[in-house]
């Protein structure tokens, strides 16, 4: 191939994502291995309200530090 794009793909988590684009506006943030903070754990939204989705996809954690924000949780509905 003659272009400039890699052949070479490199998958990669939504909290990895995220954090890298908060760290390019200076926002000091640390991804979490996914399925390990106790805020994954617990039910995203009850079923019991007609327009709450019956699907929830964790995209794991992020740790801002320098914040009041102690840990933001990346979560996909559908």
């Amino acid at each position: 191939m003659h272009d400039s794009e890699s052949d070479t793909f490199h998958p990669m988590n939504k909290n990895v994502e995220f954090s890298q684009s908060l760290k390019k506006i200076g926002i000091d943030a640390e991804p979490r291995q996914i399925d390990t903070d106790e805020v994954e754990k617990e039910n995203y939204y009850s079923k019991n309200y007609s327009h709450t989705p019956s699907m929830v996809t964790n995209h794991g954690t992020i740790v801002l530090k320098g914040t009041n924000i102690d840990v933001v949780q990346i979560i996909q509905k559908g």
